[in-house]
């Protein structure tokens, strides 16, 4: 039977494992858990291809555990039972209990998640889940807090090379062969730094030349994997790339292109949720203040095409994607959280104002906890000027209105209230 590149380069063990040092280097955190025994459920957050479901499997065999996997995609509530039944069973002949891994975990129901609680709650199993997206949003609140979050990261370029050069040395298939990476631009880009995709992409080209010398330029890949984008497209491989030119469009207020990568996700079997969630995430990224209205329509789009549902669900996004494009735009919202964290990192413990704190007991009241604090509805405008900033951040400026009607109104009545006191 044919296997694939990249399931026959595929790690077995930690010191073969590629990337992701934070969490598996010598003395980070899941290498320390392997080595104490010390394992629990934990879910792997991170771009596809990274090697997600290879740690899994790596952390299962360095621990003499069973493995047991499922993919959220063809798995119900009843795959689930049975996974934990056998579980059970291994355990009452005193083998270790299980891993259970489960790719794609967000695209489980609630119910479906629910139903892993008790067998995680009890250590029946270990699970472990991978997910491509925020299990913040995807991840039941309390499956997530029975779970070590990990978050994995892209591969850089030059583990990506290596991977290449390291298959053409050890893969049985490639060994024989005389190939030269001459340019791997190409590769690099199609592949959008998948390691899985990247080696697949890599013996596409390399089957489809079918010569022992072979050298692998741009120019050849580009030539043969273009002849096959399509059914690339088509398995949602690349929808990463997709998405990214959706979301450029609409921020760059290009409507006619936002509704045709819309449809490229559509066509390509892309999740509702996932493009929804992206336009809720661009509406108050990109255009904010400018039209904050545009945040309401996303979450209204995502709202209603829930309930509704394909084929009519594609009416409603296009709809959200054009009037997103249409809006004038405004990162000033983004802009100002991002300006305070990075003050905030730097600067963490400042002390909140005397006057601001909260007071309930009388020793805090003796302390001065909430002394000279002035009640804004009290004065006209509703307003006073008293400084809210701790001491060190005072007269910081983290939000600047930009040019648009609705944070110029905002610039006016800012300065009319603070006068010098901020850089507005």
């Amino acid at each position: 039977m044919y296997t694939p590149l990249a399931e026959r380069m595929r790690p077995e063990t930690l010191d073969d494992y590629l990337g992701q040092a934070h969490i598996v280097g010598q003395k980070a955190v899941i290498r320390n858990l392997i080595e104490t025994g010390n394992l629990g459920s934990m879910l792997f957050w991170g771009p596809p291809g990274v090697g997600k479901t290879t740690l899994a499997r790596i952390i299962a065999k360095s621990q003499d555990r069973p493995f047991i996997e499922l993919s959220a995609i063809n798995a119900g509530v009843k795959d689930i039972r049975d996974a934990i039944q056998k579980a059970s069973t291994n355990t009452l002949f005193s083998k270790p209990n299980p891993i259970l891994f489960i790719d794609e975990i967000h695209r489980f129901s609630k119910s479906q998640q629910d139903a892993l609680l008790g067998a995680v709650e009890k250590g029946t199993i270990i699970l472990i889940g991978a997910t491509t997206e925020n299990p913040s949003f995807e991840v039941i609140p309390a499956l997530l807090s029975r779970c070590r979050l990990y978050t994995l990261e892209h591969l850089e370029k030059n583990q990506l090379e290596d991977l290449l050069h390291k298959a053409i040395k050890e893969d049985a298939h490639l060994k024989d062969k005389e190939i030269k990476l001459e340019e791997t631009d190409a590769l690099l880009r199609y592949s959008g730094g998948d390691a899985r995709k990247l080696l697949n992409g890599f013996e596409t080209v390399v089957i489809a030349v079918n010569e022992h010398s072979i050298t692998i330029t741009n120019q050849l890949v580009e030539s043969i994997i273009q002849e096959n984008i399509s059914l690339y497209d088509k398995g949602g491989e690349m929808h990463y790339d997709i998405t990214s030119a959706f979301i450029k469009s609409i921020r760059g207020s290009d409507p006619n292109a936002a509704v045709y990568y819309l449809a490229r996700m559509i066509e390509g079997g892309e999740d509702i949720k996932f493009i929804c969630r992206r336009m809720i995430i661009l509406a108050a990224e990109d255009i904010g203040l400018a039209n904050p209205n545009a945040l309401l329509m996303a979450n209204t789009t995502m709202d209603t095409c829930h309930k509704i549902g394909h084929p009519e669900a594609r009416i409603i996004m296009s709809q959200c994607a054009i009037y997103l494009s249409c809006s004038p735009k405004s990162n000033a919202a983004y802009e100002a959280i991002g300006n305070a964290l990075e003050y905030v990192k730097k600067n963490p413990n400042e002390p909140v104002p005397l006057h601001l704190r909260n007071a309930p007991t009388k020793l805090m009241k003796e302390l001065n906890y909430g002394k000279d604090y002035q009640y804004a509805h009290n004065y006209e405008d509703n307003h006073i000027a008293q400084e809210y900033l701790p001491t060190g951040a005072s007269k910081k400026t983290f939000y600047k209105p930009q040019e648009n009607p609705t944070e110029s109104k905002f610039r006016q009545i800012l300065q009319k209230l603070w006068k010098n006191h901020y850089d507005y």
